[in-house]
């Protein structure tokens, strides 16, 4: 791709690297874990994801709980999430036989990889969401959407410019801004997404998923929870980044090498969603919304008569997904619903 003669926008760039079926970065690597690139919530501690079945439990009942009902996962990476997920929902009979677990997966080679590690459960992977049966769904997006694809747009003397990536054989790629015309994207979402800003980050593919999933939940109920990287100020900012070996690297460098990123602006979210037809039902950091569930006390309760490096173990994981300098305030979780549903849980404190 490097030897092409081209200049094309930063969202195709990242397809590209991430995605391309040939060379595409989750298409060949599990970069997961100590000896990948980044380590997520839930293969730091299982409790993470305990969290997010009781959570799952507790909304169900307020769905007055459905005799059968999905839990559609988006980008199951390794599949750990929803695995000790599908082991806790077990312990309880009540739900058993009520959940119908679909899995979202771009990748062959990680849907091979949750395959292997699934494979004792009865899982549904779908290509499109649109596939998804008409009964109320539960989203669970764990570090999805920022691993979307973005446009980035700058303001330069009252001009909007799309920032572009410019290839040429005789050296590396560079930024390059393209004048746009940023009145046909607005027109397009249906909103003003420049009033107010100097930069935007905007994702098309985060705008149909979310299309998509919202009218699954004005039909059918339901709710989606995100889980990520993500700010509140409604000053968009350039968030583009990219992560190798646990490291920060170059955006151009590495090229299909590298995890690329992006901070999920909630404000624009929460904009899009409005628009949609759905409300944001809870807003809240992962620290919060964890130790609402009874992280802590979980924490306590299964280490209280093990031996003492193991019970220090369990707090040092504890710890990453919650402290302040950790995950606890880097991450925020989103719950989004149809406009009458009335469901805090998590979101209180």
């Amino acid at each position: 791709m490097q030897d092409r003669k081209k200049v094309i926008p930063v969202d195709k760039y990242i397809y590209e690297a991430l995605y391309n079926k040939k060379y595409g970065y989750y298409m060949k690597v599990n970069p997961f874990g100590k000896s990948g690139d980044y380590i997520t919530a839930p293969n730091i501690s299982i409790l993470f994801s305990e969290m997010i079945a009781i959570w799952i439990i507790l909304f169900w009942k307020k769905l007055k709980s459905p005799i059968k009902f999905n839990i559609v996962e988006l980008g199951a990476g390794n599949g750990e999430m929803i695995f000790q997920i599908c082991k806790t929902l077990e312990k309880f009979p009540v739900i058993k036989k009520s959940y119908i677990i679909n899995i979202v997966e771009k990748s062959p080679y990680l849907k091979s990889i949750q395959k292997k590690k699934l494979k004792n459960y009865n899982i549904t992977w779908l290509s499109n969401l649109n596939d998804l049966n008409n009964l109320p769904s539960i989203f669970i997006a764990n570090e999805f959407f920022d691993a979307l694809p973005i446009k980035q747009f700058i303001k330069k003397k009252n001009k909007w410019y799309e920032k572009n990536i410019k290839y040429s054989k005789l050296s590396k790629p560079k930024f390059f801004d393209v004048l746009t015309n940023i009145k046909k994207l607005e027109k397009k979402i249906g909103f003003k997404i420049s009033e107010g800003q100097k930069f935007i980050e905007y994702s098309p593919l985060t705008m149909k998923y979310l299309k998509i999933i919202s009218k699954i939940i004005k039909f059918n109920r339901g709710g989606l929870l995100i889980i990520d990287y993500g700010y509140l100020q409604k000053k968009m900012k350039n968030t583009l980044k990219s992560i190798s070996k646990h490291n920060f690297k170059d955006i151009l460098e590495n090229f299909s090498k590298s995890d690329i990123s992006h901070d999920l602006n909630l404000k624009l979210i929460e904009k899009i969603v409005t628009k949609l037809g759905l409300k944001v039902n809870g807003l809240t950091n992962q620290k919060k919304f964890l130790q609402e569930l009874g992280i802590s006390e979980r924490a306590e309760m299964i280490s209280k008569n093990l031996p003492f490096s193991e019970k220090v173990n369990i707090h040092f994981r504890l710890k990453k997904l919650i402290d302040d300098k950790e995950m606890g305030k880097l991450f925020k979780v989103m719950f989004i619903t149809k406009k009458n549903t009335k469901f805090k849980i998590g979101f209180q404190n």
